[in-house]
């Protein structure tokens, strides 16, 4: 591993994958497998299905993002899914990264869009492993109910091909629209570009979720 890829398994204050709930899980979730595309998809498929796609969180503090923490909370929404994946990656000598796209989700729930005043997602982050020696996209974020209920294709992964949103739901109406990517390769969590962009585009409703 060469110095430039060391910094892609270095612990970071979000991505703190030397937490030792973090080195378990990941141990856990890959001690019966051999081969770094076995240990990769596994641990996707956890943080897709075992870590419930939640927007309705705090965004406002360092600590809502740390990897540990959405682990414990069993919760949390695209970027936090994402920090979790590279945290599990990380401790399993998988080199991870993050990267970041602004967005429309054409089918947002209107409740979201009344609270958010649109559906552009300014700051859509996603993962990146770094897998025989080519870094592939795997986007973790809705779980497996929440497609079925609401008729999304989900994002499959095979450590291969980029795992990204679809275009299109279940039964053909447009979902998801990448507008503009945001940068790759990140090896840590850019929190102030992501409250900047949240803010810029959503306002202060952007980082506390709304009183029920």
């Amino acid at each position: 591993m060469n110095l430039q890829m060391d910094k892609y398994l270095e612990p970071t204050s979000a991505i703190d994958c030397d937490n030792p709930s973090i080195h378990e899980k990941a141990e856990d979730l890959t001690k019966e497998l051999e081969d770094i595309i076995g240990k990769a998809k596994s641990l996707f498929y956890f943080v897709r299905d075992e870590i419930k796609y939640n927007i309705y969180v705090s965004k406002s503090l360092p600590e809502h993002f740390r990897a540990s923490n959405t682990l414990s909370k069993r919760e949390g929404y695209c970027v936090q899914k994402a920090v979790l994946l590279v945290a599990l990656a990380r401790a399993v000598g998988i080199p991870a990264g993050l990267g970041f796209a602004r967005l429309r989700n054409n089918l947002l729930p209107d409740k979201v869009v009344k609270w958010l005043g649109t559906n552009i997602i300014p700051f859509h982050g996603y993962a990146e492993l770094y897998l025989n020696g080519k870094w592939v996209k795997a986007t973790p974020a809705f779980d497996l109910k929440l497609c079925e209920k609401n008729r999304i294709v989900p994002v499959d992964f095979d450590g291969e091909c980029d795992a990204t949103f679809h275009l299109n739901n279940q039964v053909g109406e447009l979902h998801i629209e990448y507008l503009k990517d945001l940068g790759r390769h990140y090896d840590d969590l850019p929190l102030d570009k992501l409250h900047d962009a949240l803010i810029q585009t959503f306002g202060n409703n952007a980082l506390e979720p709304p009183k029920r």
